[in-house]
């Protein structure tokens, strides 16, 4: 082993490139980057030590103060997690000296600039220069980080300049030899070596939709990611404080596998999900069994019919009634009824709307009432004198504990629970007819089922649907606690003042002070009072990314666009992966569902499936969807997909684990079979749906006939194109009854 003094610690294989002549420079450069490190954690200690003994700040500021240690404390952890290998390359410009990027920016404390964030404009010819267009650059240099140590390196040189000094000159070596690596339960750290297709779009702007289109390997989700934390550094509406940034994933295997991308890239606070977390029953939520009840479930029709459905608990009564109070018997009206039914603000969920119609209703009655009229038990009293002087916040008071009216409310403005609702729609037919009149009666009768909340995927969009309309059934009951709560510290705080007013002796009577209005407002205990826990799935979010999206059906969509009024979206997809078809383009399958100002961006290039293997899944794919956008692979493998029964599984598997120390592989069969394979850490076992979206070393297929079994022949090819696309080294096909 030849090893350099400092950060390099080359192979001998490598010694060429361990000439001080060509790494000497760098050398230096780090030395500088890992004292500016120390002196960096050290005031950011500092700093946060400062802020978390800023104690005693109540609303605004005190979220201020948990957002700036927040803020420290990720800052923190990125600087400790990488060291030195903070920083990804060079770049020689070709008037300039070299440019160092990182994952981070960092300036010394004599303001030296040692390295740019990889999202800043200065850092975009690193990742975007080509032979083609080296956007000024004579040259660059890109890293192999090991264990915080260098232990490899690539030049690209540009220029006939740029040959001097370089040690590795065969263009994208840097690339090419990462993509041969071993796959582990984890994505990769690939920032180092985005390609400049890749990184033209993960900078493309936040305005519209942006549409990601790319076959298997093509690096969709590392150019979704990587946008992801490029727009919450270069978008100032997404940023700190701001709208934030939603990433939906296919499944959970898929969140896991990319669970550390966002985080090593300096981004804590995205909210990462599946479409079935945004529903509070998709955890447990079956499979839709009847392909009919799932079609008819995954129109936007079918959502629309939600709204009807709420519209019934919303009618007001036809019929007047008269009101009885201790002093008067008022007459509420039909007309009066419904004025008070249009009270709520446009957009009011119906739950929380309740409470602006019951005061609404308070009030015309109020102003109904002859406020001069003595109160008719005043007679019987001992002395009428003393009677109650009749005031609106009495007269409020009586009708609020009127039956009557309480009763004939709550008939006609109920609180909703989401599951009821869209409960009824499967139980109830005359509801679900009125609700969706255009279902003939066989699909009626279809929807119908004899456990109405047995909820299943198809029936998520509904119940989302439901629950926006509806708001929360508990939160008038939560405000209401919250006031009672308020008015009880309010209370107790005006005794404490009037005890200490009343002691005090001073000349000057200063504990009067506190009678002031301002003081007072100091005084509440606004913290106190119990209120919502936020649904952090709910949004508004300022972006929304979604990968897999070739999937979402219509009902599936308005899930999202319910969270994105802003329509700023990256849409990431393939459309011949898509198991139930795709029929036309992207900006028309977008525009069915109210997306505009669509603009697709394609990746042509394979970077993960080895050639050997996209030669065999390409007829498989071609064979049911003729126009698949197939890419083309750039490396090979050097293994053939080899063929063979599923006897031979075991050994497959065992001699694969065998002769590879690390790597990932996947045994890949149909939904509702589990073949035996041997235990190990690095053995998965999944279904073509779940494999959607990950990679692994060797891909094992078992009984591929059975894929999509029972579904059109799209759905089967598309099983196995997926799946034999997520090998990167060896594709294994085995056949058996």
């Amino acid at each position: 082993m030849t090893e350099s003094a400092g950060v390099f610690d080359l192979d001998e294989r490598l010694v060429a490139k361990a000439d001080p002549a060509l790494v000497a420079a760098d050398e230096a450069h780090f030395a500088a980057i890992a004292r500016t490190l120390e002196e960096a954690l050290a005031d950011l200690a500092d700093r946060l030590d400062v802020v978390r003994r800023e104690g005693g700040r109540h609303g605004q500021a005190a979220l201020d103060r948990d957002q700036e240690v927040h803020r420290l404390t990720a800052r923190i952890r990125t600087l400790r997690r990488f060291g030195l290998d903070l920083c990804l390359g060079r770049m020689v410009p070709v008037d300039g000296d070299p440019v160092y990027v990182g994952r981070l920016g960092l300036t010394d404390r004599g303001g030296r600039r040692l390295l740019v964030d990889w999202r800043s404009p200065a850092a975009e010819p690193f990742f975007g220069a080509t032979h083609a267009d080296p956007r000024g650059l004579a040259s660059r240099r890109r890293y192999r980080w090991t264990l915080g140590r260098i232990t490899d390196y690539w030049d690209e040189v540009f220029t006939a300049d740029g040959l001097v000094g370089h040690a590795a000159l065969d263009d994208q070596s840097a690339f090419i030899a990462s993509l041969g690596g071993s796959r582990g339960d984890r994505m990769r750290d690939v920032l180092a070596t985005i390609q400049a297709d890749q990184d033209a779009i993960v900078r493309a702007g936040s305005r519209g939709t942006l549409v990601v289109d790319g076959g298997p390997g093509t690096g969709k989700t590392v150019v979704a990611l990587h946008r992801t934390a490029y727009l919450l550094h270069a978008d100032p509406r997404l940023g700190h404080r701001r709208g934030g940034v939603l990433f939906v994933g296919p499944h959970q295997p898929y969140l896991s596998y990319v669970a550390d991308v966002l985080p090593s890239l300096g981004e804590e606070g995205v909210v990462t999900c599946t479409l079935r977390d945004l529903v509070p029953e998709g955890a447990g939520a079956g499979e839709e069994t009847d392909p009919e009840v799932a079609r008819l479930k995954a129109t936007a029709a079918m959502v629309d019919a939600i709204e009807p459905a709420v519209a019934l608990y919303e009618e007001p009564p036809t019929e007047g009634m008269v009101v009885e109070t201790p002093w008067s018997d008022v007459w509420l009206s039909a007309e009066e009824w419904a004025e008070a039914f249009t009270s709520p603000d446009p957009g009011t969920p119906h739950n929380e709307a309740r409470d602006q119609v019951w005061e609404e209703l308070l009030r015309i009655l109020v102003d109904k009432h002859d406020l001069d009229e003595d109160p008719e038990d005043a007679e019987d009293a001992e002395d009428p004198e003393a009677a109650p002087e009749v005031t609106p916040a009495l007269v409020r008071r009586a009708l609020g504990r009127n039956g009557d009216l309480r009763g004939a409310f709550d008939r006609a403005w109920p609180l909703v629970e989401a599951e009821d609702l869209v409960g009824d729609l499967w139980s109830v037919p005359a509801y679900l007819r009125r609700c969706a009149p255009w279902l003939e009666p066989e699909q009626v009768r279809l929807l119908q089922r004899a456990e109405p909340q047995a909820w299943t995927g198809a029936d998520l969009p509904l119940l989302d649907a439901a629950r926006h309309r509806l708001g929360d059934p508990a939160a008038s009951r939560r405000r209401r606690r919250q006031q009672v709560a308020a008015a009880a510290h309010r209370a107790r705080m005006e005794d404490v003042v009037d005890h200490l007013v009343s002691i005090d002796d001073s000349d000057m009577r200063v504990m009067s002070m506190l009678r002031g209005e301002d003081l007072q407002a100091s005084l509440a205990d606004t913290g106190s009072a119990p209120g919502d826990q936020p649904d952090r799935f709910a949004g508004p979010f300022a972006h929304v990314v979604v990968d897999e999206a070739q999937e979402l059906d219509d009902a599936q969509w308005r899930m999202l666009l319910r969270r994105c009024p802003s329509r700023s979206m990256t849409v990431v997809g393939d459309r011949a992966q898509a198991r139930h078809g795709f029929a036309g383009s992207w900006p028309e399958r977008l525009a069915r569902i109210g997306l505009e100002h669509v603009t697709v961006a394609s990746l042509t290039i394979n970077y993960r499936t080895p050639a050997e293997v996209m030669a065999v899944a390409e007829p498989v794919i071609r064979a049911a969807v003729p126009d698949a956008n197939v890419p083309t692979s750039v490396r090979t493998g050097g293994r053939p997909v080899r063929h063979g029964s599923v006897t031979e599984l075991g050994t497959v598997v065992s001699t694969w684990l065998a002769e590879h120390a690390d790597g990932s592989v996947c045994v890949v069969a149909a939904d509702g079979e589990e073949p035996v394979v041997p235990a190990s850490p690095r053995v998965r076992q999944l279904t073509p749906t779940l494999a959607k979206g990950l990679e692994f070393d060797l891909v094992v297929l078992v009984r591929p006939e059975r894929f999509g079994a029972g579904e059109d022949t799209v759905a089967a090819a598309v099983d196995r194109y997926v799946a034999m696309t997520r090998a990167t080294q060896e594709l294994v096909v085995l056949a058996g009854p």
